[in-house]
């Protein structure tokens, strides 16, 4: 009867695929198990790799996920889409130690602890083969944060290696966010009641081949996972990721409009046929135009991470439907504001108005039309 099942999130780890089957079987000797490789879509080819294993190695397999990302999410699915009673959650990259899995197990089924996990800062363990002295002082002050925000006094919340009862995750499955990188921070964060937890030592290595999987965005995304545990169910996640690049967007439309009317109302135009009104419409339309472009690069590597935009062709064609879809909001933001300035409202006071009413329908639309499906 099946005992485990191993969940391992990937994306671009094509070479890793075959020498961490081959590392599994050899760890779990004993233990009847399989492995499901929850890909996003990677364009190595990774997704194709852990089917051709399958074909010979029916303990194998693969969801490849199209048009979404994100590895909590994708270990989710995958901790959902197995029959086993028990589920871990491991990177592929071969930086976790399979060796702890027999151990992890036996905690586990033993009925002493409901979740087991490896840690990178427990007594006996190691980061040192990992060579990133930076990110040890990053994960140690993200610790301490996740510690104060799940009430669990853990060496290493923000471990990526866990194994806990599948029954235990989907009573709460509905509950989790799915946002971010770190799902154990989700779970513990979610479920109600406290769980017990054993703790083993991790000696953390540097990745054998292929790339990290965390960019850039990954503080970001942890905070992230944090609001949405504190205030997601009241104000949406992405709509508040959305208003917080537009919100940056009043700053860079404001600075490009002062800039821009000291250009216009410059020597070239002091002695033209430049009203005053129409110097600002124009000077605030580039600016609107400047901000939009701001909101949209920022919206594609936050708040829309998840579905973000590569290459050249795509990042054009989705600046188009950026613009195109927010043409109405765009609109409404300059022309309000033109009219409030007209009558008498200070600058400042009528682009504000402005990019207010057309926020709502800006988020509205290039959530449908441009990161989403038509």
């Amino acid at each position: 009867m099946l005992q485990l099942a191993v969940i391992l999130p990937t994306y671009r780890e094509r070479a890793n695929i075959a020498p961490m089957v081959a590392r599994l079987d050899a760890a779990l000797q004993g233990v009847v198990w399989e492995a499901i490789f929850v890909d996003d879509n990677s364009p190595d080819g990774t997704a194709d790799e852990a089917r051709r294993i399958s074909l010979t190695d029916p303990r194998v397999r693969v969801i490849e996920r199209i048009g979404r990302r994100g590895l909590a999410s994708a270990a989710i699915e995958g901790m959902c889409a197995t029959a086993a009673p028990i589920v871990a959650v491991m990177d592929a990259d071969q930086q976790h130690d399979p060796e702890l899995l027999p151990k992890m197990l036996a905690a586990v089924e033993s009925g002493e602890y409901d979740l087991a996990y490896a840690s990178r800062f427990a007594e006996g363990a190691s980061t040192e083969e990992w060579g990133r002295p930076d990110r040890v002082k990053a994960s140690g002050l993200a610790n301490r944060i996740a510690n104060k925000v799940t009430g669990v006094e853990l060496s290493d919340p923000m471990s990526g290696y866990f194994m806990l009862r599948t029954e235990t995750l989907r009573a709460d499955a509905h509950r989790l966010s799915g946002v971010g990188f770190k799902i154990l921070l989700d779970i513990l964060a979610t479920v109600d009641r406290p769980l017990k937890v054993k703790e083993f030592p991790l000696n953390f290595v540097a990745r054998i081949e292929g790339e990290s999987k965390l960019d850039q965005t990954v503080v970001f995304e942890f905070l992230v996972g944090l609001y949405d545990k504190w205030l997601g169910r009241i104000i949406p996640t992405r709509f508040a990721l959305f208003g917080t690049v537009g919100a940056m967007g009043v700053a860079v439309q404001l600075g490009a409009l002062w800039v821009l009317l000291k250009v216009i109302a410059g020597e070239r135009f002091v002695y033209g046929n430049w009203s005053e009104s129409a110097t600002f419409n124009t000077a605030n339309t580039l600016a609107a135009i400047i901000a939009m472009t701001f909101n949209f690069v920022l919206n594609n590597e936050l708040t829309y991470s998840d579905k973000r935009l590569r290459g050249f062709g795509p990042l054009l064609r989705g600046w188009a439907q950026f613009g195109l879809t927010c043409s109405l909001g765009l609109l409404t933001n300059v022309g309000s504001a033109a009219v409030l300035k007209t009558i008498g409202f200070h600058s400042v006071v009528a682009v504000i108005v402005g990019i207010v009413l057309g926020s709502v329908w800006n988020f509205a639309l290039s959530s449908r039309f441009v990161w989403g499906k038509y």
